[in-house]
């Protein structure tokens, strides 16, 4: 793996189920690891090896919350050669999970500066018929 997230920052990332009360919105996510069109975005780590966050395979439909072993994530390899990278702190700084694109649009969440537009009775009565005719 290229750019092993320290011992320090990992230190500063809340442990396993410490952030279960926290909306899935709103959770913060510490670390990002990416290899081709693949992301993993960690919000939880038990100190040892688990990692709990979202993975993003490269499709919306390939993309989820859930654990993820960090020992696992190490040891993949594309070609023999090609690693997981980890942000490097002076790029990734923790953000909350609905201001990162690829979690927002697979979960289908609005962003926050999005207000979901109101449509007129008309409007409405159009496309029910629409789709029920």
């Amino acid at each position: 793996m290229w750019n092993i997230p320290s011992k320090e920052r990992m230190a500063k990332m809340p442990g396993l189920y410490e952030t279960e009360h926290v909306p899935l919105k709103d959770k913060v996510v510490h670390l990002h690891f990416f290899i081709g069109g693949c992301d993993w975005y960690i919000t939880e780590f038990d100190g040892e090896d688990i990692f709990w966050g979202f993975a993003h395979l490269g499709d919306d439909r390939c993309a989820e919350w859930g654990y993820i072993s960090f020992s696992e994530l190490r040891s993949i390899k594309i070609d023999g050669w090609l690693e997981i990278d980890c942000e490097l702190e002076e790029y990734w700084t923790p953000k909350r999970a609905i201001e990162i694109d690829k979690i927002r649009i697979a979960q289908g969440w609005l962003s926050e500066n999005d207000n979901p537009r109101k449509y007129s009775r008309d409007e409405r009565l159009i496309w029910k018929e629409a789709r029920n005719g």
